[in-house]
């Protein structure tokens, strides 16, 4: 049966957060909030923990997942970035956006697009989430918490709690995350194109300012 933690949404309790990175660690998978919504995250070097969350969400084996980065740093190990691509990440970091970017030689190839070569990175805009990230010390794989037959994810951590307490390790009650996701930027191409629109405003985004 998995824990409910109850964390601080500002100031994250560090003995909460370390035993949520500890769970990680050995394998775990958690249910934890995001600046958009509520999303599953394991270790991507997990491969079982990686298969549990397939098998939660009713995944295609080769569906793309995002890598959760603490910083800039992180995502600049994992993928190859322009000056160009830089400072339009750096702008919208961190903040509810998806950078869709060609990985480098690093990145776990489970996370790749298996004919672009293509990985997706982020940095959320949430206390919580980025303290469980600098307690684990790496990146961790992550996924918007949509369960099979719903079109929206989940909003409300006891309700999580009731439908995936035997499925998960920890579920992370940092309060309510609306239902919008993130969106998406691929920056592959000789300019950004929206491949999803969510919580992150693009109006007059590329305009030089």
């Amino acid at each position: 049966m998995a824990q409910l933690f109850h964390i601080h949404p500002v100031n994250p309790q560090g003995r909460l957060v370390s035993q949520a990175a500890a769970l990680l660690r050995h394998g775990g998978v958690i249910v934890y909030p995001t600046d958009s919504c509520y999303a599953l995250g394991c270790l991507a070097r997990d491969k079982t923990a990686v298969e549990r969350i397939v098998r939660i969400r009713e995944l295609e084996p080769r569906h793309q997942m995002t890598l959760i980065c603490r910083n800039l740093s992180d995502i600049g190990v994992y993928a190859r970035i322009d000056t160009s691509q830089f400072r339009l990440i750096k702008r919208l970091t961190p903040g509810p956006f998806t950078f869709v970017l060609k990985a480098s030689h690093g990145a776990p190839r489970r996370l790749l697009h298996p004919k672009r070569r293509t990985i997706g990175l982020r940095v959320p805009d949430n206390a919580i989430a980025l303290a469980v990230l600098e307690s684990l010390g790496e990146p961790m794989l992550s996924t918007s918490l949509i369960l099979p037959g719903e079109e929206l994810p989940e909003t409300e951590p006891e309700r999580v709690f009731e439908r995936l307490g035997r499925d998960v390790d920890l579920v992370i009650d940092g309060g309510p995350c609306g239902p919008e996701q993130t969106t998406v930027l691929d920056l592959t191409q000789s300019g950004p194109a929206i491949v999803r629109q969510g919580l992150g405003r693009t109006d007059g985004l590329f305009t030089s300012p």
